[in-house]
């Protein structure tokens, strides 16, 4: 029988994408998440016959069963293990559905692989401790990584917690650590990342500029990326609605060009004070070099290709670009999970 998956916290159908990009038999059998403009996309993209509005806690043994899934894929909420969500661990109430996943899994016979995937700092949790008991219970094998998309040659910081486990046999690496690096891909560490150019669309529309508020306020805790740069930091929920640590900028000009504006801006700063008469002049002039840098917003686009989106991936038409931005910022990175998914179902010889 080929992979049935089902798929979890299944948001945008990052993980869907995934298993297609793993180019294995099988198929999803059921998609649940309780966010309906993510179901939306989702249908969107596969049709709504296997995406659900489900809370994970109806989910049962029984039900599981009858689909027949022997895999199950899932990126359960992270907000209980980042400092915004205060870190509450298995006391966040975003947890329950993970706790109780891990009282269903031993329940499970029909299952043997799974994989998921959380933010960096999971694995100090109470959450995770939890999550790997259940997986012992139920006869698993399992294996730990955190993991970076700049690692599979794609220009983005994105790192991650990643648990994968199977029943079939135990891997051919060690346990007992959690991996920084593919077991099996130590040569991609000589193979070098592209540069953000691949990823840029052509015509970018002005409404992604930067506005000019942000440019005189903001600009200088930006991230600013240039063509050549092979690098660009993590997409969050919250790009373009806050400035900083939210994801990077970008700018058509070089290193070098930006580096002069700044430096005649910073000129100006320091030849000037606020309580100088002529301040709003200095304002003007200043903002009139910022403008220069031409700084802009990667597109939703730009940012699912960071994201390892493929190109027929697509938003409904009322999908607003605030709602794109948070279902990215979201979602997973599809060749990472892509590749630890071949790892995964890979047999040993």
């Amino acid at each position: 029988m080929g992979l049935r998956v089902l798929e979890l916290f299944s948001g945008i159908g990052g993980m869907h994408y995934a298993f297609k990009y793993a180019q294995l038999e099988g198929e999803i059998v059921a998609a649940l998440d309780v966010n309906t403009v993510a179901n939306a996309v989702y249908a969107h993209n596969y049709g709504s016959t296997h995406v659900k509005t489900r809370n994970i806690q109806s989910l049962s043994e029984k039900e599981i069963r009858k689909l027949g899934a022997n895999v199950l894929l899932m990126s359960p909420p992270c907000q209980p293990h980042t400092r915004q969500g205060l870190q509450r661990d298995t006391e966040d109430k975003r947890s329950d559905a993970l706790t109780h996943l891990c009282t269903l899994i031993p329940q499970c016979e029909s299952l043997q692989y799974v994989l998921m995937e959380n933010v960096k700092g999971f694995e100090r949790s109470q959450a995770r401790n939890h999550f790997v008991e259940a997986l012992e219970k139920a006869g698993f094998y399992w294996r730990e990584f955190i993991l970076t998309p700049t690692q599979f040659n794609v220009p983005n910081t994105r790192h991650r917690y990643y648990c994968i486990a199977r029943k079939t046999e135990d891997f051919g690496f060690a346990g007992g650590k959690i991996w920084d690096e593919m077991p099996d891909r130590k040569a991609a560490a000589d193979q070098s990342v592209s540069q953000i150019s691949a990823i840029l669309e052509d015509n970018v529309s002005c409404e992604h500029l930067v506005p000019d508020d942000v440019l005189a306020k903001r600009v200088l805790v930006m991230d600013i990326i240039h063509p050549t740069q092979n690098r660009s930091m993590c997409f969050t929920k919250g790009y373009t609605h806050y400035t900083e640590g939210t994801g990077s900028a970008f700018t058509p000009l070089s290193e070098e060009e930006s580096h002069r504006i700044f430096e005649q801006v910073k000129e100006i700063d320091d030849n000037n004070r606020p309580t100088c008469s002529s301040s709003e002049d200095v304002r003007l002039r200043r903002l009139d070099l910022l403008r220069q840098i031409k700084l802009r917003y990667f597109t939703p686009r730009e940012v699912a290709r960071l994201m390892s989106f493929p190109e027929e991936f697509g938003f409904p038409p009322e999908t607003t670009n605030r709602q794109k931005y948070r279902l990215l910022g979201n979602s997973i990175n599809v060749k990472v999970v892509g590749e630890l998914i071949k790892l995964l179902t890979t047999t040993k010889h």
